[in-house]
């Protein structure tokens, strides 16, 4: 896992693999917070690295995980989130979704807003 500090960046958009995800260690509201950062094309999204089904963690190993078609799948218990928008389409939480950050990518890197 890659640690940011508030103003570093949280990864460079080619540290994603297009379609793909890796986790990165961020302060978000002055916590230390596992995220999942996704890529898709040119733009990144940003989520918490938690399953809302029951506070489990979505990676199957430390910052590997399972993202498929645009679809990240909780290693846990298998619910499924569209990775564009982090809603859960089926699973044990299906029509909840991930908490998102707010993220832009500028100059290839990718930052919180």
């Amino acid at each position: 896992m890659t640690t940011t500090t508030p103003t570093a960046p949280l990864c460079l958009l080619t540290d994603i693999p297009d379609g793909g995800a890796v986790e990165v260690g961020a302060l978000v509201e002055g916590e230390m917070e596992s995220l999942l950062v996704y890529r898709h094309g040119d733009e990144a999204r940003a989520y918490f690295n938690v399953c809302p089904h029951a506070g489990r963690r979505l990676d199957y190993a430390p910052g590997k995980f399972l993202v498929r078609h645009g679809t990240i799948v909780c290693a846990a218990h298998g619910a499924s989130f569209t990775a564009d928008s982090g809603e859960c389409t089926q699973g044990p939480c299906k029509g909840e979704s991930l908490r998102s950050l707010a993220v832009g990518v500028t100059d290839g890197a990718v930052h919180l807003v």
